[in-house]
């Protein structure tokens, strides 16, 4: 096998897929990135079983082949090429070797017939829509994603096929967010399905804000086509819980405020707050809001903002960083909040972000 072309044209499709080489393999070869040359074009693949990433390349085929190569040292030396540089990659026997200019490197190589490539996912289902629909599905969600949970069901985002619509769903059990963009194509209204987190923020990495995404669902995996990369990340085989139930239905202790002043105001709050368990407590009065935090060093902090809001006084704790979190996803001015009682979820929404909501679960302080 025999490639060249500039440092650049290397770098690109690296770059785009090394995100799914994980640091630490039980698999040697799962360290390695698959380069597949023919008279076509070249493409690179990276995967940890879970996610895969193919990524097309520009590059001169002067013999064709294919072979795995270590993914992050190959990268790590075309980054430390001159820009504009030439390269030339050359693989003889069980060795690989990159020349550029004066610069000249050997690499091992595995067998590219032992590198593990999802064929067809057998996908039943497409949808369509815009890059900047699925950017901001996952922007606007995927903060709440549980982390490591022992129920493996929320370690991931639910996709839900809707009419017209895609809907993203993340909960860890403490907080939800829940967002909506317009979608067309060939899918059953109704259906889920949930993407692992892995799969999830590297899906986020690829999207941009121009053009359009094709999305290919099948039994176990879901495939994403953006330009000349392919992303494909297996499903978790698991029954996302009946979110419908946690939300809660509007009523009348709505609340209305300044969103940057209120962020401003949970931010220094949480300076004194509590460093693991980051309880805040919420004091509503007629056009007020009173936000205390404390520690067990007996430290306090105490602000206080105007809001919107004329029902009765009422004292309710939350964790201060999912408010936060989902301040940060609201684009609006004015941010809109209920809250039914002291032991009631509160529930967030904006009217400049259309189709989003979130919940938060109140503490007890």
């Amino acid at each position: 096998m025999k490639l060249s072309a500039t440092r650049e044209a290397f770098l690109e499709p690296l770059q785009a897929v090394i995100g799914v080489v994980e640091r630490r393999q039980t698999m040697p070869i799962l360290a390695n990135v698959l380069i597949i040359a023919q008279d076509d074009g070249v493409s690179v693949t990276a995967t940890d079983l879970e996610v895969e990433m193919v990524a097309g390349a520009d590059i001169v085929v002067g013999q064709s082949g294919e072979v795995t190569l270590p993914g992050r040292k190959l990268l790590d030396i075309c980054r430390a090429l001159k820009d504009k540089a030439k390269v030339e990659l050359t693989v003889s026997g069980e060795k690989a070797t990159v020349r550029s200019g004066r610069s000249r490197f050997t690499l091992a190589t595995l067998p590219a017939g032992e590198f593990p490539v999802i064929e067809d996912i057998n996908a039943q289902e497409q949808i369509v829509l815009t890059q900047a629909s699925m950017h901001k599905l996952l922007e606007k969600t995927h903060f709440s994603m549980a982390h490591q949970d022992v129920r493996y069901y929320l370690n991931g985002l639910l996709l839900e096929i809707g009419k017209g619509h895609l809907r993203a769903v993340a909960t860890d059990g403490h907080r939800l967010a829940l967002c909506d963009v317009d979608a067309e194509g060939t899918a059953t209204a109704g259906r889920q399905v949930i993407v692992p987190r892995k799969g999830v923020l590297e899906l986020q990495r690829l999207v941009g804000n121009e053009g359009d995404l094709n999305l290919a669902i099948g039994n176990n995996h879901i495939r994403a086509e953006v330009g000349d990369i392919r992303f494909t990340t297996k499903l978790i085989d698991g029954r996302f819980p009946d979110y419908q139930r946690v939300i809660p239905k509007l009523g009348e202790n709505n609340i209305t405020a300044d969103r940057e002043d209120l962020r401003q105001a949970l931010y220094r709050a949480a300076i004194l707050s509590n460093e693991k368990y980051r309880g805040i407590r919420m004091e509503l009065s007629g056009g007020g809001l009173r936000i205390q935090a404390h520690n067990p060093e007996q430290e306090e902090a105490e602000e206080e903002i105007e809001v919107g809001y004329d029902g009765e006084a009422m004292e309710i704790g939350f964790n201060v960083n999912y408010l936060l979190d989902a301040l940060d996803a609201l684009d609006g001015e004015t941010a809109s909040f209920q809250v039914n009682d002291p032991s009631s979820s509160c529930l967030m929404w904006d009217d400049e972000t259309p189709g989003c909501r979130y919940v938060v679960m109140p503490m007890r302080l």
